[in-house]
């Protein structure tokens, strides 16, 4: 990948000396650390928008649902896993016999 663009920025000088410290200890130009963090970032910010997308769909598709009647109780799902716990006690006391 060519690096024919120039990036300036103004920063405090004691952040300046301690990254420059940090990266010559690493054995790594500070702009090769400065290219990897800008490329993590830009990593992170894509995960986020793709959850975001993610999370909004579910969450729509959750209220169209509930809008449709398309909802269990609070009772009827506690009723349903209640009942499932007891099966699974019992195949399970049942297996230790």
């Amino acid at each position: 990948m060519s690096k024919e663009a120039m990036f300036t920025m103004k920063l405090e000088p004691e952040l300046r000396d301690a990254f420059m410290a940090e990266a010559e200890a690493s054995h790594r130009p500070a702009s090769q650390v400065v290219r990897e963090l800008m490329r993590e970032f830009i990593e992170r910010q894509r995960q986020t928008r793709e959850y975001d997308v993610f999370l909004r769909a579910k969450v729509d598709s959750a209220r169209a649902q509930i809008a449709s009647g398309q909802y269990a109780s609070d009772a009827d799902v506690e009723a349903r896993f209640a009942a499932r716990r007891a099966a699974l006690r019992a195949k399970v006391g049942g297996a230790d016999a």
